[in-house]
C-alpha cells in the first residue's frame, strides 16, 4: 500500500468508507463550484442576467449527454477495477481501464463533432427561442471543444478512486474548480465576454484537470499504469464496461431527457422565465445531493473491493452505513430548504421577479427530498455488484417512466400548469426512491447471507 492509499480490507467499514468518502465530498464540491461557478456569474451580468441564465439552462442537456458518455465507460469500468484488484488480477484491472479510457477518446471525437454541426436544431427543440438562442449557441459550441477534456478527467477520475487514491482523485477536481473560478471572472467581465467567456474559462479548466490526470495514471505512484503501448481493443471487455456502465449513462441521459421535456413544457406554460427559474432550481439541486452522491461514491470502491474478496460481512455494513448517512443528511438539506429557500436563489441571482416564481417552484420541487437517499443507496449497490439490469431498470424507472410522463401530464390536469412541471420530481421520489430500495433489500442482502461470509 502506498502512503495516501486506502486499505479497502480494513475491519473498520465505516472507516474506510469516510477515508474515501471525505476527500470524494471535497472533490464533488469542488466540481460542484466547477459547474455552477458559470451560472452564478452569468447570473449577475448588468441587464441580462437573468436571460442569460435561460440561455445557459438550455444547454443542460447537451454538457449533461457529454457527462453520460464519460460516466458509461467512467464509472462503468471503475467497479469492475476494483472487483479485480479484490480479486488480485492487477492485469485484468489494467486491461478494463485501457479499454476505457479507448472508448472515452473515441466518444470524444464523435460527441465534439455532432454536437457543433447539430447545435441549433438542438437548442430551439429544447425550447430556444430568438432571445435566449444567442446566449445558449455561444456557450454551448465552445464548450463542445473541449469534450475530450470532460471525458479525460471525469472519465478516467473513477479509475484513480478505484486503486483508493481518493485524495489524488480530489485534486483532479481541485485543479479544475480553482482554475475555473479564478478565470472565470477575467474572461466574463475583464475581457466582456459573457457567456462566451465562461465556456472559455471551463475548458481551460478541464485541459488542466485531463492533463493532471494523465499525469498521474502514467506515473509511477499509481497501482495500475494507463499506457497503450501493444493495445487493441478488446469489444468483450469493453461490452462489460458498458453493460454496467450503462446504469449511470441511462440515469445521465434520462437526467438530459427530463432537462430537455421541462424547458419546452415550461416554454409554454410559463415562458423564458420559468426556464430561468428551472436553471436556478437544476442548481440548487445540485448543492442538495452532493453530499449524499459523495457518501454512494465513497462506499462503491470499497463495497466492491469486498465483494470482490469474498468478504460479505463487510459488505452488508458497508450498505447499512452508507443508507443511515445518506438518509439523515438529506432529511436535514430538506428542513434546511423548506426555511431559507429564497437564500438558496439568491446564490444564483437576486432578480425580484425570479425569485417569486422560484420559491413556490422550490418548496414543491424539494419536498420529501429525504426520499433520494433510497435511490442512490439501491443504485449504488447494484452498480457495486456488478448488477447491471437492476442498475439499468431503475435508472429507466424514476426519470424516463415516471418523471417524464408527469412532466407532460400533470400541467394539463386541474390548471396546474407550472406548478405540474416541478410537482413531476417529489412524486418520481417517492415511488423510485422506494422501488429501488426495497428491491435492493430483497435481492442482494440474502446472497450476502452466503455461509463464507
Amino acid at each position: 500500500m502506498h502512503t495516501n492509499q486506502v486499505d479497502f480490507s480494513g475491519e473498520n467499514i465505516r472507516h474506510s468508507i469516510l477515508s474515501v468518502a471525505a476527500p470524494m465530498l471535497t472533490a464533488q464540491v469542488l466540481n460542484l463550484l466547477y459547474n455552477i461557478i458559470d451560472r452564478i456569474y452569468i447570473g449577475k451580468i448588468p441587464g441580462e442576467g437573468t436571460i442569460a441564465l435561460a440561455g445557459l439552462g438550455l444547454c443542460f442537456p447537451i454538457i449533461t449527454m457529454v457527462t453520460a458518455f464519460a460516466n458509461l465507460f467512467g464509472l462503468g469500468g471503475a467497479p469492475l477495477c476494483s472487483i479485480a484488484r479484490g480479486q488480485n488480477d492487477l492485469p485484468l484491472a489494467r486491461k478494463i481501464m485501457t479499454n476505457a479510457y479507448f472508448m472515452l477518446l473515441t466518444c470524444g471525437v464523435l460527441l465534439t463533432a455532432l454536437g457543433i454541426i447539430f447545435h441549433r436544431p438542438l437548442l430551439y427543440l429544447f425550447g430556444a427561442s430568438a432571445s435566449t438562442y444567442p446566449y445558449a449557441s455561444g456557450y454551448m459550441v465552445i464548450y463542445l471543444l473541449g469534450t475530450i477534456f470532460v471525458m479525460t478527467s471525469l472519465g478516467l477520475n473513477p479509475y484513480i478512486n478505484s486503486q483508493g487514491f481518493a485524495k489524488i482523485g480530489m485534486l483532479t477536481v481541485l485543479l479544475g474548480a480553482v482554475s475555473n473560478i479564478i478565470l472565470d471572472p477575467i474572461f466574463i467581465f475583464v475581457f466582456h465576454l459573457g457567456v462566451k467567456g465562461a465556456a472559455i474559462a471551463t475548458v481551460i479548466s478541464q485541459l488542466l484537470s485531463a492533463v493532471w490526470v494523465l499525469g498521474f495514471l502514467r506515473g509511477e505512484k499509481a497501482e495500475l499504469r494507463l499506457h497503450f503501448s501493444g493495445f487493441r481493443p478488446d469489444f468483450k471487455c469493453i461490452g462489460q464496461i458498458a453493460a454496467l456502465g450503462t446504469a449511470s449513462f441511462v440515469m445521465s441521459c434520462t437526467d438530459s431527457l427530463v432537462q430537455i421535456v421541462c424547458n419546452a413544457t415550461l416554454s409554454i406554460y410559463g415562458g423564458d422565465i420559468y426556464i430561468s427559474a428551472m436553471t436556478v432550481i437544476n442548481s440548487v439541486r445540485q448543492i442538495a445531493q452532493t453530499p449524499v452522491m459523495a457518501i454512494s461514491d465513497g462506499a462503491s470502491p470499497v463495497i466492491s473491493y469486498n465483494y470482490g474478496a469474498g468478504a460479505y460481512q463487510r459488505v452488508r455494513k458497508a450498505i447499512r452505513f452508507m443508507t443511515q448517512l445518506g438518509f439523515g443528511y438529506t432529511l436535514i438539506f430538506w428542513g434546511l430548504l423548506s426555511a431559507f429557500p429564497a437564500f438558496f436563489i439568491r446564490i444564483f441571482n437576486r432578480d425580484a421577479g425570479l425569485l417569486a416564481v422560484s420559491v413556490p417552484a422550490l418548496h414543491i420541487y424539494f419536498f420529501g427530498f429525504f426520499m433520494m437517499a433510497f435511490q442512490f443507496s439501491g443504485q449504488s449497490v447494484f452498480k457495486s455488484l456488478n448488477k447491471a439490469k437492476h442498475a439499468v431498470f431503475f435508472s429507466i424507472l424514476r426519470k424516463a417512466i415516471i418523471v417524464i410522463p408527469l412532466t407532460l401530464l400533470l400541467p394539463r390536469l386541474g390548471n396546474l400548469g407550472v406548478n405540474g412541471v416541478f410537482l413531476a420530481e417529489p412524486i418520481s421520489n417517492f415511488i423510485g426512491g422506494l422501488a429501488c430500495y426495497i428491491t435492493m433489500r430483497a435481492t442482494v442482502m440474502p446472497e450476502l447471507r452466503h455461509p463464507h461470509s
